[in-house]
């Protein structure tokens, strides 16, 4: 049974019970991966194909025929569902395109700054026990709204060396330009440095496994990357006006994910906590995942019960959730409170899974409480902005005593200097 706990008898430190995870056992592991690919290339990921995939591959990239095929199979239906989900992602992301900006001054200087899309990047799609064709949605259709060159994809295989149908047609959907079957701390290092195979990119996103986590974390400097991902999150403000039994199946929808997942309501109707504690309960009974989604409501969920509404969104922002639900009677007017949130849900009929696969906003959201200085996966992750500076050679001459003023109490005469020479 999830844990009901009373606000008064409690601080928002014990409700964040956050600790600094030790992966010294899996970071030196992630280490020796990343050195065997760096050093053997293809080789290195045939190998681990084999001993973390459990299949012999031919060949690393999935091929055109393979491509044509799965789309194919695919139904319609299915297709034209992936397509409308696109076209609101696609929607939203151009509302994120920038504009360079210029100011030009009367001694005519110029001073500006330009938006150029990435190169290159590369996208993980976890595979294993479940597979995902919202991740492949979310991660290239920004970087094609960007205008990214080239956008090459990584997944691992299933046992008979294939890639789910679905995820080949969301990516041929997303524009995605190549495909590779391979997974874990070996893609991320074959996407980082490139093999014979696989071209090295310029910046990963997407989610992955801890061994997925860690390696993009030790590669980050070498490429960008877009966020190291922890479990998932949802938190939950209800009122009075909530259906018990619909704020139960939100809370589920995210401790299906991973037994580590945090599902959390805070409300300041006791009545509606139990009755929610009690639907928690009845909907776990015949959950396929419900194995996972116990762990998770036992080791991780909770229901606290605040004195108001407004201490309600003061603990939110203290947890700075990934996903945010506000199932409120007035959810805009609690939206101007919220602070910190990767993506916020407002009113009784939005459902976090609305945004994890069709609205149009990104489902690659901060966790951990990171929503505190970050922001969710966008068209900003796949450009880069360059200022640049032009002068005249009068208004240069205006700006040369401090210049060299500025340099001078900084100790740096070669600056100072370079400076000096331009004087009239």
């Amino acid at each position: 049974m999830i844990k009901i706990l009373k606000m008064k008898d409690i601080t928002v430190d014990d409700v964040l019970n956050r600790k600094i995870e030790d992966y010294g056992e899996y970071e030196n592991t992630v280490k020796g991966i990343i050195a065997e690919v760096r050093a053997d290339g293809d080789a290195a990921l045939f190998r681990f194909a084999k001993k973390f995939d459990g299949v012999t591959l031919d060949a690393l990239e999935v091929t055109e025929e393979e491509k044509n095929s799965a789309w194919e199979r695919v139904s319609e239906d299915y297709k034209a569902m992936l397509q409308r989900a696109a076209a609101n992602i696609v929607e939203f992301h151009k509302m994120q395109l920038h504009d360079g900006f210029e100011i030009k001054r009367a001694d005519g200087t110029v001073l500006g700054q330009k938006y150029a899309p990435l190169a290159r990047v590369g996208i993980y799609v976890p595979g294993g026990t479940a597979s995902y064709p919202s991740t492949v949605l979310m991660n290239a259709v920004p970087a094609k709204v960007a205008g990214v060159d080239e956008i090459v994809m990584a997944t691992p295989p299933d046992k008979e060396g294939r890639v789910r149908d679905e995820i080949l047609a969301a990516a041929r959907i997303a524009g995605v330009d190549r495909i590779f079957k391979i997974g874990g701390a070996g893609a991320i290092a074959a996407l980082a440095f490139g093999t014979e195979s696989v071209p090295a990119v310029d910046k990963i996103t997407g989610p992955g496994n801890i061994f997925v986590a860690l390696a993009k974390k030790q590669v980050f400097g070498t490429v960008g990357i877009d966020m190291v991902a922890g479990p998932s999150e949802i938190l939950v403000i209800a009122d009075e006006g909530a259906d018990a039994d619909t704020v139960a199946a939100d809370l589920l929808s995210q401790a299906e994910h991973d037994k580590l997942a945090s599902a959390v309501l805070v409300t300041a109707d006791e009545e509606l906590a139990k009755k929610v504690a009690e639907r928690i309960e009845v909907r776990l009974a015949d959950l396929p995942r419900r194995e996972i989604a116990r762990a998770s409501v036992d080791n991780c969920g909770k229901i606290i019960i605040a004195e108001s509404l407004g201490q309600a969104v003061e603990i939110s922002n203290a947890i700075a959730p990934e996903h945010l639900e506000l199932c409120v009677k007035n959810p805009f007017d609690l939206l101007k409170k919220i602070r910190n949130a990767g993506s916020i849900f407002l009113g009784y009929n939005t459902p976090e899974a609305a945004g994890d696969y069709y609205a149009g906003p990104n489902h690659t959201l901060p966790t951990g409480g990171s929503a505190k200085f970050s922001s969710p996966l966008s068209v900003d992750d796949f450009v880069k902005k360059s200022s640049y500076i032009y002068y005249t050679a009068e208004g240069f001459d205006g700006a040369i005593n401090d210049i060299v003023t500025f340099a001078e109490s900084e100790g740096l005469q070669a600056h100072a200097r370079s400076a000096e020479a331009r004087r009239k």
